[in-house]
């Protein structure tokens, strides 16, 4: 592990559960940190802004800004403006961020009632995601608006449990509009290209750590990165044994990357 510099990390699920820290997530990260390694939190959560999750963050005690936060929305804006530059856009979201997509062209759905998207745009899931705003989304697909989704995720974990998220929603509007989403966040390969370039170093030197075995774990093995698993969050046992791949590294927590990195733990 000494060839590596920098640290790729998902937030919810393994430095975070609904916000609060995991035990020694916070220590294991200043301790990173200290070691001179860089580091990105690459993120799916689509309910808060960069600047609003940092802050929250912050509070809880993680050395971090909002430069070291990759989030599916910035990358989605920056997709957004090379891919379909100019495009008018429906959002389906539950949480603001229009902040990350401050050059986006969102309408509202309610002021530009007549106006018909270019393209459909979904974040994460929530009480936005009703039967009115899923058909109305339905309708603009049919019309021949495109289909840009933030991810797949199908759920994650709150300390309610596992909750539904926009992946399960999405696989519906895509049989229903016999069309295919564009993805732009994790495990789409640019994500993880957008993160490498973020930290200035190559995939080989690069490590992720997620809960999600296939969107963060394999994927960025998928692109060269080294992946280890950690079993929190998302992470079910079921899922890990009927994965597509085998993740480079498993460890019980983010608490333990550090010892991992020393070149001491065992996959």
């Amino acid at each position: 592990m000494a060839s590596k510099r920098a640290v790729l990390i998902d937030i919810d699920g393994v430095l975070t559960v609904s916000w609060k820290p995991l035990p020694g997530a916070v220590e294991a990260l200043a301790e990173i940190r200290g070691a001179g390694l860089a580091v990105a939190l690459v993120t799916n959560t689509t309910s808060r802004t960069r600047a609003s999750i940092a802050e929250t963050l912050g509070g809880a005690g993680f050395p971090v800004t909002a430069e070291d936060i990759l989030t599916a929305p910035s990358v989605t804006a920056a997709y957004l403006a090379e891919r379909c530059p100019g495009a008018r856009c429906a959002l389906l979201n539950s949480g603001d961020i229009r902040e990350d997509l401050a050059d986006v062209d969102v309408i509202d759905e309610v002021e530009d009632a007549g106006t018909v998207p270019d393209v459909v745009v979904v974040g994460g899931a929530g009480p936005e995601f009703g039967y009115a705003s899923l058909n109305r989304a339905f309708e603009h697909l049919q019309r021949g608006a495109r289909l840009v989704a933030m991810h797949r995720n199908l759920y994650w974990r709150t300390d309610d449990g596992l909750q539904l998220d926009a992946g399960a929603f999405l696989a519906g509007l895509e049989k229903a509009a016999r069309t295919e989403a564009e993805i732009t966040g994790k495990p789409a390969p640019a994500f993880f290209e957008a993160a490498l370039a973020h930290v200035g170093v190559g995939a080989e030197e690069a490590l992720m750590v997620g809960d999600d075995i296939e969107s963060d774990v394999l994927a960025a093995q998928r692109a060269g990165v080294t992946g280890v698993l950690v079993r929190t969050g998302k992470y079910l046992p079921e899922t890990h044994r009927a994965a597509s791949g085998r993740p480079d590294h498993v460890i019980d927590s983010f608490a333990d990357l550090p010892t991992l990195l020393r070149g001491s733990a065992q996959q």
